[in-house]
Order: C-alpha cells, then sequence, then structure tokens
C-alpha cells in the first residue's frame, strides 16, 4: 500500500498537499479536519472556489506548490471510499508525466477512470427481456425486440444498442416486455483455477514457460522479450506465468492492441483457467467498468484484459504484467497524454518490481536493441507449435502478372483462390484500407470529394453508402450529380478498398461465401466472436480484411494468404514504414497453414526488389532488421537517437502558423539537438483545425525532455492556440 504513515487528526489541523483535477492549477495544500483519516494516495473531495473537485493526496515532498498561511487553509470536505492509489501507480504517474511532458493531473486521471466507482458500493437496477410474447408492435419495439435478445443493461445503455429512445424502452416496459434486475455493482467474479487446464507444452515451450514461472515467484523486476514465430504457442508459454502469479495470490494484467482481439483471447484464457478474465476497454458498460474498477482497487480482480488505458488501473497486488503483440502502433496513443503502452508498461514493473513480458512474432526494433543491449532477457520459440510448418512465401510481380482492366487481384492470386475453394479450403486476402475506395471523384471536371474539417479524401464506402472521412468521422452520403459540374451519373471510384475487393471476389468466385473484416464491421467484441465461430466452423471461404485480421486468430483450414497491395505501407516516408510493412505482412502471413495443411502466400508488390520484399519472400528476418538498425543509425533516429515533435494548431490558420514560427524562432542551438521546421503537418487541416509541426533530432544522451520544458516554458499563446508535445512520435502526419 502507502510508503507514508497515514495522518490522523486528534483536534490538532494537519496540511496536506493534493493534486487537483483542474488543468490550470498546480497542487494545492488543504487541511486535514479533526477526525477525518488520510494517506498519500487517497481520494478525496476539495473545495475549489464555489465548487467541489476530486483530488488525491500526494507525498507533499514530490510536488512543489505555493506555500499557503495555515489560517487560510480551507479543509478538506471527504475521504472518497476507495483504497489509495498505491506508490508504484503514483510513481509511475509522476513517471509518464515527466518523460511525456503531460500535465500531472491528466496522467491521473486516466487511474481514476471510473467517477461512479469512486462513489462506493450500490446497486444498479439493469433491464432484459421477459421473453413474453409481443401484441402489437411499433417497428422500434420490433427493432429493440431484435437487437437486446441476451442483453442486460441500463435503459441508457440497452438504448444504445438497439438505437431507439429511452422512451420506447421504458414503454416495453410497462408492457411487461422488459423487466428489471437489480444487480450489486461489486458482485465478485469467479476464481480462476492455475490448475485447471495444464497444457502440454513442447520442450522448447516448457523451458521458456519455466523461466516466466521463477520470474513471477522471484518477486523482482525482470523483462522479458518473448520472440516467437506465427503459431509457436507464445500465449501458452506465458499463461504459466498467469498461473503462478495466481498459485501466488497476485494480480495479473495482460494488454492487448485491439477490442477486436478480446473475444478470441477469453476463450483460450476461459480453457486454460476455467473461467474468463476480468474486461477492460471502451465497449464496457458503466456498471460493467464501475465493477472491474472496484475489484481491481481491491484486489479480488485476479486477471485483467484489456486496451492500453487498463495500464493505469489501481491494481493492489499486481505480481506479472504481459503485453501480448507488443509491436503494435495503437499501443501508442496520439491524442491527450501521448504515451506508449508498451513502454510504461515496463516502466509501471520496475516500480512494482515485477515481471513484465514483451511478446511478438515481429519484435519492435527498440525492443530487439533492449534486448542485444542486455536490458532485457529475450526468449525465443523459433517454431511453430505441434509440427505445423512456417507457409511458403511467393512475390508476384505487379508489372509482369498483371490483374484485368478494373481489377486489382493477379492471375496468380485468382487461380490459388479458386483451387482453395475447390479443395475446401479457406482463403484470407489483406489490405489495410477499409471502404470502397479511398477517392471518389467526376469523371466530367475531376471534381475530387474532400472533408471540410480535414485535408483529406473522403472514402467511399458503398456497403453504408456514404463517404466518409477516417480522420474526424465526417459523413455524406453519396450525391446523384457532381456538386461543381452537376453532371448526373458522373461519379468515379479510384483505387481499392477492401469492399471493392470483396465485390471482386464475389464476381471470381460466386459460390464462395465472403466474410469482410474492418473495424466497421466487427464494432464490438460480440460481432468479433460472431466472426471467429464461422470461420471456425468452416461457414466462411475466403476472408477479405484489414490489419484486424492480421494477428491473434488461429483457424486450421485458412491455408492461403494473398497480399493485396505490399507497397501501401512504404509510401508517405514514415520512419518505421519498412518495419511497420515488415510486420504487417509478417503477421497476416501467420494465418496460413497453422494446422496440418501447409500454407502458402502471395504477396503483390510493383517493388520487388525493395528490401523489405525481400526480406518477406527469402523470411530472413534477422537480416532485415540488421539492414534496419544500420540505417537508422546512420540517421540518428529510434533506438539510436531521439525524436520529438512538437504540433501547434488552432481554427485560425494565421494564428497557428505565427504561433509556430514564434516557437522555431526561439529554438535553442546545440550541437546535439536539431530541429526541423515549422512547417505544415502533412495532416495539415485536422478536425477543422490548421495545424504547424516542429521535429526534433537529438542524440540519445541529451535531455530532451529538460530542453524541450526550457524551450516552451516561456512562451505564451492565444488562448485558440494549442501546442502538444510528442515524445517518441509514431505517426508523423
Amino acid at each position: 500500500m502507502s510508503d507514508a504513515p497515514a495522518l490522523f487528526l486528534d483536534g490538532n489541523s494537519t496540511r496536506v498537499r493534493c493534486l487537483i483535477f483542474n488543468a490550470a492549477l498546480g497542487p494545492l495544500d488543504y487541511r486535514v479536519p479533526a477526525g477525518m483519516t488520510v494517506e498519500p494516495g487517497s481520494v478525496v473531495i476539495a473545495p475549489l472556489g464555489p465548487r467541489q473537485i476530486i483530488g488525491v493526496v500526494w507525498d507533499a515532498d514530490r510536488l512543489l506548490a505555493t506555500e499557503v498561511p495555515e489560517g487560510r487553509l480551507r479543509p478538506l470536505l471527504k475521504v472518497l471510499p476507495v483504497p489509495p492509489l498505491p506508490a508504484p501507480l503514483r510513481r509511475l504517474i509522476e513517471w509518464t508525466a515527466d518523460y511525456y511532458l503531460a500535465p500531472l493531473a491528466a496522467v491521473a486521471r486516466m487511474a481514476l477512470s471510473s467517477n461512479a466507482a469512486l462513489q462506493g458500493g450500490s446497486t444498479v437496477t439493469e433491464y432484459r427481456l421477459t421473453g413474453k410474447e409481443p401484441g402489437r408492435l411499433t417497428p422500434q419495439r420490433l427493432i429493440a425486440l431484435d437487437l437486446l435478445q441476451d442483453q442486460q443493461a441500463t435503459i441508457r445503455e440497452l438504448s444504445e444498442i438497439a438505437g431507439v429512445s429511452d422512451a420506447v424502452l421504458r414503454g416495453m416496459v410497462n408492457a411487461g416486455l422488459l423487466e428489471p434486475v437489480v444487480v450489486d455493482s461489486d458482485r465478485p467474479y469467479p476464481a480462476a483455477d492455475p490448475h485447471f487446464a495444464a497444457p502440454d507444452l513442447s520442450e522448447q515451450q516448457a523451458e521458456v514457460a519455466a523461466r516466466f514461472v521463477a520470474s513471477v515467484r522471484a518477486r523482482e523486476f525482470h523483462p522479458f522479450l518473448l520472440d516467437g514465430v506465427t503459431g509457436s504457442g507464445k500465449t501458452e508459454t506465458y499463461f504459466e506465468g498467469v498461473a503462478a502469479a495466481l498459485e501466488a495470490g497476485r494480480q495479473v494484467l495482460v494488454l492487448l492492441p485491439e477490442i477486436a482481439l478480446t473475444e478470441t483471447f477469453l476463450k483460450r484464457f476461459e480453457a486454460r483457467f476455467g473461467v474468463p478474465p476480468v474486461t477492460w476497454h471502451s465497449s464496457l458498460k458503466s456498471s460493467e467498468r464501475r465493477r472491474a474498477w472496484r475489484s481491481v482497487s481491491s484486489g479480488a480482480a485476479q486477471v485483467v484484459v484489456g486496451a492500453r488505458s487498463a495500464l493505469f488501473l489501481p491494481f493492489a497486488d499486481l505480481g506479472l504484467i504481459v503485453v501480448d503483440e507488443a509491436h503494435e502502433i495503437s499501443f501508442k496513443q496520439d491524442d491527450g497524454v501521448r504515451y506508449n503502452a508498451r513502454d510504461v508498461a515496463v516502466m509501471r514493473a520496475h516500480f512494482e518490481k515485477i515481471p513484465v513480458i514483451l511478446a511478438s512474432a515481429t519484435p519492435a526494433l527498440e525492443s530487439l536493441q533492449m534486448a542485444e543491449a542486455g536490458r532485457y532477457e529475450r526468449v525465443v520459440l523459433p517454431a511453430r507449435f505441434g509440427g505445423a510448418t512456417m507457409p511458403h512465401i511467393q512475390v508476384v510481380d505487379l508489372r509482369v502478372e498483371q490483374p484485368e482492366r478494373g481489377h486489382w487481384i493477379a492471375p496468380p492470386l485468382v487461380r490459388a483462390l479458386k483451387d482453395r475453394l475447390e479443395k475446401g479450403e479457406q482463403s484470407l486476402l489483406f489490405l489495410n484500407r477499409r471502404g470502397y475506395a479511398p477517392l471518389t471523384l467526376c469523371r466530367t471536371c475531376g471534381y475530387r470529394f474532400q472533408c471540410p474539417n480535414c485535408s483529406a479524401w473522403l472514402v467511399e464506402h458503398r456497403l453504408s453508402r456514404r463517404l466518409a472521412c477516417h480522420h474526424c468521422g465526417h459523413e455524406v452520403p453519396p450525391p446523384d450529380a457532381c456538386p461543381e459540374c452537376h453532371e448526373p451519373d458522373c461519379l468515379v471510384a479510384c483505387g481499392p478498398g477492401v469492399e471493392r475487393i470483396a465485390d471482386e471476389v464475389a464476381e471470381i468466385l460466386p459460390d464462395a461465401r465472403v466474410a469482410l473484416v474492418t473495424s466497421d464491421t466487427l464494432t464490438s467484441p460480440a460481432k468479433a466472436a460472431e466472426f471467429v465461430e464461422m470461420a471456425s466452423n468452416k461457414a466462411i471461404d475466403v476472408i477479405v480484411g484489414t490489419q484486424l485480421v492480421t494477428k491473434g486468430y488461429h483457424f486450421p483450414e485458412l491455408t492461403l494468404v494473398g497480399v493485396i497491395d505490399a507497397d501501401m505501407g512504404l509510401e508517405g516516408g514514415d520512419l518505421r514504414a519498412a518495419e511497420r510493412t515488415y510486420q504487417q505482412v509478417a503477421q497476416v502471413a501467420g494465418r496460413a497453414g497453422r494446422g496440418e495443411k501447409p500454407g502458402e502466400v502471395l504477396i503483390q508488390t510493383r517493388h520487388p526488389e525493395a528490401p523489405v520484399i525481400e526480406a518477406l519472400a527469402s523470411g530472413d528476418r534477422d537480416a532485415f532488421y540488421e539492414a534496419e538498425a544500420e540505417a537508422r543509425r546512420d540517421a540518428g533516429a529510434p533506438p539510436f537517437g531521439r525524436w520529438a515533435a512538437i504540433i501547434v494548431s488552432s481554427e485560425d490558420e494565421a494564428e497557428a502558423r505565427d504561433a509556430a514560427r514564434g516557437i522555431g524562432g526561439s529554438a535553442p542551438r546545440l550541437d546535439d539537438v536539431l530541429i526541423l521546421g515549422p512547417a505544415p503537418a502533412p495532416l495539415s487541416l485536422l478536425r477543422g483545425r490548421y495545424r504547424y509541426r516542429l521535429l526534433i533530432n537529438a542524440r540519445r544522451s541529451t535531455e530532451l525532455q529538460r530542453v524541450i520544458r526550457e524551450w516552451l516554458d516561456p512562451l505564451r499563446f492565444p488562448p485558440g492556440v494549442r501546442v502538444a508535445v510528442d515524445i517518441d512520435p509514431y505517426s508523423f502526419v
């Protein structure tokens, strides 16, 4: 628990320092009234002017604040009925704020991510269908009956699920179609059994698992890089570390990069430990979020599986952290507190003095470098489990094997698709581009549909009949005529998206059952589970999908993977473009041949001579990483140098430009720091705000955060200007 004694008042006032959740103010001192007990980490209600605000009592010697005379101190109002934030979590909050140059209160707020949980235990009234035979139904009630099968939630949450108003549902309650259920918000989760279904591990897996078990039992900080090819059984090995933590009565956190992977993981977890773990992600109902948070903070939640935000949950006794698919860029948050959950997970393990496992078939170059330097222990699973072999990879040169006009699937891949359908085997086509086409224009005047809020084209989504911006969410229906020249029926879709590829598959293989798998179709864990069940039961012949299908899925009958455009990720000048392309294609290739039948991968490209394509074709991962590391070393790029970005934005373009120039004009001149810009960001208009960027490149030894603080702190900007700092940026748009 806390590393400081409780402060108990017995008639005398005591001063405490509070971190309050107000971005404009720093820490404030308060008086603890007689009879109130607080300690560092206590969550309190404090007065702020005429309002009441949530705060956290902090270690006074770790926060600077303006000293206020004792007589002017205002008293705390209440200590909220939750355990204090533990000392290791407070240290993590401080480190994250310092490293990523984020407000301390903004980071601490992520630890208190359920306001309802702070109010103590209670009951919640939820509703479910009664099964009563309905009489005459309105269209809205008919929709609700269809969509609310097997659902139980509050009226507000059910209305969001069904897409109907609260009034419709309350009418259904009065009609006896919905019934109330009183739920204890703190009811315990079923206990996981570490011995429920012990796996039959290979010799290599057993050796790796033994390292994890020993480290968990030692209760010491130890970072592992679990480097195993796709299908090698990485999950089964770190499950043994999870079992060791459960045996010791300690908690476990498993981070996953995508919500769509959660249901698949839950089934594997339940098969091993007898019950599902506690989940934490953005799709949770408020009552589920409240229950999970309180269970984590009390120590009752044994294993939590969640998205990156789960990293800041207030675990009472954490014993192991696992970051699965640790190379994934979705672990990097690009707004608010711009942290990388992979790196922060290692720091949390450091403060908690526990092991952390970074698992991946295609580790980030930064992680490999840490292993080479001896900072991480690298454990390797070089072969697939159960005798399955890695797939055969073939490169299709699109300059030679050209698809038919207006088509995107080359003849060799068409032949392979037909062959798999005849054999009753499954195929997967990968293109990391949602929608039907990335650009729609008028064939008469050349007008292009652009987002009014962003400097980006609108993407056509033919299935939902909309033109959508993938940056801000702006949507419009496709017009019947060109807005510029008013010519009817003149709109042309340019380039392929996954919807267009799915249409092409239906044309080539009219009898094939095709599944479209994107974030537009797998909008919840339940829909992801439905897709997995259909694919596992061979109710799907061809899967067409984006990056959602590149990881975490295991379909034994899937023997063919086709990569439609392997060059797409290499465009745009991204620092990590080659590495990302390698990781993405290698991961999707790993879906093939995971059972007894051998797999085949066809990679379509116009640049077969590109180093990343040659590495994929030859299977020589180490040679690719060595060449990539050498290029980064020469450029002073991570992990051999430091990058940071300063992003300046405003709704007024001139205001943003002037502020960026002001920052650039006051830039420090240091031998080991190179500052580029300011210049308009590649995505110069985003969500209605004009954006300018400065890019900072520094030597590894440079105190980059100190340099940026001393540079920016004295500067003042108009109220409409936002200045954000991105340490170790992943996005350069």
